[in-house]
This record gives C-alpha cells, structure tokens and sequence, in this order.
C-alpha cells in the first residue's frame, strides 16, 4: 500500500502541485463553510434570532433547506484532485465494500425513522402548524441501534464517507475532513443533548457506546 501511493505521489509535476495545493485550498474553505453553517444554524442563539424573522415552526425545515443549499454549493464548486490512494482491484472485495458503502446509507435512513424522520427534516411542525396543534418535542426512545449506540446516523455517514473501493487524494480529503466535523458536532450534540435531558442521557451514556458498536469494559 505505502508503495503504491509513494508511486502515485512521486509522478506529481511541481506545476500540478501548485494546482493541487489551490484545489485543496479551495476545498477545504467549502467544508468550513459548510461547518459554520450547519453549527450557527444549529444553535439555540442563532434560533432565537431567526425565529423574530421567520414563524417558528418553519425554523427547521429552513435550516434543512440552507444546508441542502450549502451542501449543493460544496458540490457544484468542489475541486477534483486525482492521485490513487488505494483501488481495490479484486472484484469480489469490490462488491464487499460497496456492500458497506450501501450500508451505511441504509442504516442513516433506518436511522431517521427510529427518532422521527418528518420532525428531523422540519416537515411534522408545519403539518402541526397546518392542524391547528400545538407542537410537542419527540421523545427520545432506545430502539434497535439506539440501544447500542448513541449516534446511528453518525456512524452511518462515516461508512459511507469512509467505505469505497478507489479513494482518490479528493475524496480522502473529503472523508477526513468531515469525519472531523461529525465527531466534533457528536461532541457539542451531546452536551446539548445532557443539558436538555438530565440524568436520563447521562444515564443512557454510561450504558452505550459513542458511535462504535463495542461491549463496554
């Protein structure tokens, strides 16, 4: 492996390398952005504001629709930088890992459903808005990978990110960029979460895992 990418590093010309440090540059200032937006966005400070602008019961689905935006933005501007970091060749392991990469698709959705799917995504509270009822909070359950894990839907996009037959220096960027702002948002979620909870979560904590499914010793 370190051979292969030793061989795929030395062919770099010093003027692809300029182009390559730009498009790294580049790329990184899209994933900040998208950072910044998802965490102001998610604040209760930054809610408290919106919401004298707009009716309440659309801030969700407004924060769903802004980072929807941001995240076509990181697409449509995102620079690709080639150079093979790895590519599976055997068809068999090829098939294996997109299994995985699938997987972890599935299991973010899976996981959406086991919370509140409609609530996550802003779409219960304008139908309640719509109903003439008042909104309640959903009510956090254990259920299936909630009772092993506290974040599903994290570990999901880590696979996902993560489980890929060729990774391309791009795309290695990507995932380790990312894979730092998921766990730091884990971090912040969770001390909101304890704040919000009590003892109910902190109890919850102690008897689950973060996002790997392991035993607790």
């Amino acid at each position: 492996m370190s051979k292969t990418i030793s061989a795929n590093l030395a062919g770099i010309t010093p003027v692809l390398a300029a182009d390559m440090t730009m498009a790294i540059i580049i790329n990184i200032a899209l994933m900040i952005g998208f950072g910044l937006q998802h965490s102001i966005m998610a604040r209760s400070g930054f809610k408290s504001i919106i919401t004298k602008i707009i009716p309440e019961h659309t801030e969700r689905s407004t924060f769903c629709m802004i980072s929807g935006v941001t995240l076509a933005a990181v697409m449509y501007f995102w620079q690709p930088i080639g150079g093979l970091i790895w590519d599976v060749q055997s068809p068999m392991l090829r098939n294996v890992i997109w299994g995985l990469f699938f997987a972890g698709w599935a299991l973010i959705f899976i996981s959406t459903f086991l919370t509140d799917h409609f609530d996550l995504f802003g779409l219960r509270q304008v139908y309640l808005n719509m109903a003439q009822k008042a909104y309640s909070p959903v009510v956090f359950t254990e259920v299936l990978f909630y009772k092993w894990i506290r974040h599903p839907m994290m570990l999901g996009i880590l696979i996902a990110f993560w489980a890929v037959p060729t990774m391309t220096i791009g795309h290695l960027l990507f995932s380790i960029g990312m894979s730092i702002y998921v766990m730091a948002g884990i971090h912040f979620e969770e001390k909101g979460l304890a704040k919000e909870l009590g003892q109910t979560y902190v109890d919850y904590t102690a008897r689950s895992r973060r996002v790997i499914p392991l035993p607790k010793g």
